[in-house]
């Protein structure tokens, strides 16, 4: 396919993500300051799109208490700095299996498993401008762990989503991801204008070889706005190559650790990284204003409790 190259690119920092990463550098953020702080500087930085998780304040393991998501999502918006607020939707679909002999009942330890309208509740009460909708099932790095999406859930999900006016981010880990939520457009349950992230390189899903991200970015809709990322080392690389097959930019310490060989990174400095990448491509980084007006997205005040 010819050269594509986006560019008008805009930035997302994945702040703090659920992988046991809390204890691996100091840097990864678990209070709601700490994870709204951070955001805040990869904003300032040049992330238009700020994508955050909670964790439990003292251990830093995943959590999904509302109480977590206002503050961060209050403080953030707070902030004299200007950003997207893009909140997960993927906590509550965690089933840990038994022994290959004995797989039920399932592992109470990691099993997390809710209805559509609880895995919500966060979003309806706080409204950012974007949620994330894992749009597949999938074996996961853990053995036997599966996150886990129904066909229902996520018809759920995406009608609740579009109801609230909060845009759905669809996280693509494979290309039968795109095809389920291409049929989710079909449906009605998600808008033409499908904003997807292309997920490569996570356990077991798309590998982050080049042909299969190539594989994945045919698959987009061409009326779809995209953007990519890989883990680790990989995490700059798939900077540049998402802004050359025409699409936009995920880095944060969700993802990756490392800002070089034995330099643990900030978000910051991810994002400032990201930017020289993007910038030395003869690309613009775009802001959150230029965001909203190309996603359709519109910043609201949360709820009230």
């Amino acid at each position: 396919m010819p050269l594509e190259m986006n560019r008008e690119v805009f930035i997302t920092c994945a702040v703090t993500g659920s992988g046991g990463t809390q204890d691996r550098s100091p840097h990864v953020p678990r209070s709601p300051k700490q994870i709204a702080d951070s955001a805040i500087e990869a904003a300032r930085a040049g992330a238009a799109i700020v994508h955050c998780h909670v964790r439990d304040p003292e251990t830093g393991k995943p959590r999904r208490d509302i109480h977590l998501y206002r503050e961060v999502t209050e403080r953030i918006r707070d902030a004299a700095v200007d950003v997207v607020l893009n909140l997960t939707a993927g906590m509550g679909g965690d089933m840990v299996f038994g022994s290959p002999e004995a797989p039920l009942p399932l592992k109470e330890q990691g099993t997390d498993m809710a209805g559509a309208t609880e895995r919500m509740e966060h979003v309806r009460q706080c409204l950012p401008e974007i949620c994330t909708l894992d749009c597949g099932t999938m074996n996961f790095a853990e053995a036997d762990y599966v996150m886990t999406n129904t066909p229902g859930m996520l018809r759920a999900m995406g009608s609740m989503m579009t109801e609230m006016g909060v845009k759905p981010e669809v996280e693509a880990f494979d290309t039968g991801h795109l095809w389920f939520a291409k049929e989710l457009v079909k449906e009605g349950v998600l808008k033409p204008d499908a904003l997807v992230q292309l997920c490569m390189g996570v356990p077991w899903g798309a590998p982050d070889d080049l042909n299969t991200f190539m594989a994945m970015v045919n698959n987009v809709p061409k009326e779809w706005t995209f953007s990519a990322f890989s883990l680790g080392r990989n995490q700059m690389a798939y900077a540049a190559a998402a802004v050359l097959a025409g699409g936009n930019v995920r880095v944060g310490l969700e993802d990756n650790l490392w800002l070089g060989k034995g330099q643990l990174a900030t978000n910051a400095q991810l994002v400032e990284r990201a930017v020289t990448i993007v910038e030395n491509l003869g690309a613009r980084v775009i802001g959150p204003e230029e965001v909203r007006s190309r996603l359709n997205l519109t910043k609201r005040a949360p709820v009230a409790a």
